[in-house]
């Protein structure tokens, strides 16, 4: 069974296994789907996109790691 940190199920517990492969089938039609209608580089430059939102994520978090270094007392 798949539980959460706080110990309670996950909502993929309930969702039965028939169910989760129909969704993953969908999931990847819809993708075959939007490759048809979206220029190729659409997924080119929105992976890129992506990658930048995570590094500047990483960013915020460095940040407010080196605050709270800088902050702490010494031993």
């Amino acid at each position: 069974m798949t539980q959460s940190r706080s110990g309670r199920d996950t909502p993929r517990v309930h969702v039965p296994e028939d169910v989760r492969q129909h969704l993953d089938a969908a999931r990847a039609e819809i993708r075959k789907g939007l490759e048809t209608i979206l220029p190729e580089g659409f997924f080119v430059h929105r992976d890129a996109a992506r990658r930048e939102m995570l590094l500047a994520g990483r960013g915020v978090l460095d940040a407010a790691l080196r605050r709270m270094d800088e902050k702490k007392p010494p031993a």
